[in-house]
């Protein structure tokens, strides 16, 4: 793996967003794969919660300035990037001022999930493949974790999959029980449309609860990984029937190499055969 390029995309990344399984498990397996001299970068949402000072947040001029257009709407993409420190490791922060800038992460103070998840997710997605094609950075695989950044594989798959810079690149999605409960917006399928996607993988989101967001993901992957011990028959079904090459759940001891040696063994190999 050595010299190999992966960009992990993550709802959330520890020491920026509180501890969790999903925000642990993106930045160790990172840093792991960046400490056996893969290249690595990580892209996260810059949630309104980060304290930019105490992490040195700063704004990367030549990425950000262009507007992304969701749901017909131009919204002005921003990028920040910090180091992780001792780790050498870069971190992008996709922001935007409607979207993030607000003191909290997914729900409002009464739980409530915020009536645009649904254009903050299509914002994500989108901001980090513009990025990644502003920075030249052609990634080997892209590894995804948590159900904000789970419009990716679809958008990859789709919308981009003319970009040459990702047509060599294996989707791998992380799936975690740490989602929500109901549903995001009733449109968002047709906020999806609006970028003429395939209609049949539009359907699959067309109830856009958080197992419906999971088999979007699965269904534009390579790869699955079941980044949590207990997650729900229907999505083990799923992934059953899909024929995607699986990754069991791994203790916290054996994560990190596990990961290493399915992203060698079965992503790269594989999957190139």
């Amino acid at each position: 793996m050595k010299d190999k390029r992966i960009l992990y995309v993550s709802s959330e990344v520890v020491p920026y967003l509180p501890e969790t399984e999903l925000s642990s498990t993106a930045f160790n397996v990172a840093k792991k794969a960046h400490s056996k001299g893969v290249q690595t970068r990580i892209f996260m949402p810059r949630f309104g919660v980060i304290n930019e000072r105490r992490h040195q947040l700063h704004e990367v001029i030549r990425l950000s300035g262009m507007n992304l257009i969701i749901n017909d709407m131009d919204m002005p993409l921003i990028i920040k990037v910090a180091s992780i420190p001792k780790e050498r490791m870069q971190v992008y922060f996709i922001d935007n001022e409607e979207y993030f800038k607000r003191k909290a992460v997914y729900s409002d103070e009464d739980e409530e999930l915020f009536d645009d998840n649904d254009e903050r997710m299509i914002f994500f997605a989108k901001g980090v493949v513009e990025t990644v094609k502003k920075l030249n950075w052609a990634p080997d695989i892209i590894h995804i974790h948590g159900w904000m950044a789970s419009l990716l594989p679809l958008y990859l798959r789709e919308f981009y999959k003319e970009e040459p810079l990702f047509t060599e690149s294996k989707i791998v999605t992380s799936l975690y029980n740490s989602g929500f409960e109901g549903e995001l917006d009733s449109e968002m399928a047709d906020k999806v449309r609006f970028d003429n996607l395939d209609e049949a993988k539009v359907k699959t989101i067309e109830t856009p609860n958080h197992t419906n967001i999971l088999k979007s993901a699965i269904e534009n992957s390579d790869a699955i990984i079941k980044g949590s011990e207990d997650l729900s028959d229907e999505i083990l079904d799923f992934i059953d029937n899909s024929e995607t090459v699986v990754l069991d759940f791994q203790k916290d001891e054996d994560i990190t190499e596990a990961y290493l040696e399915f992203y060698s063994e079965k992503v790269l190999e594989n999957l190139n055969d």
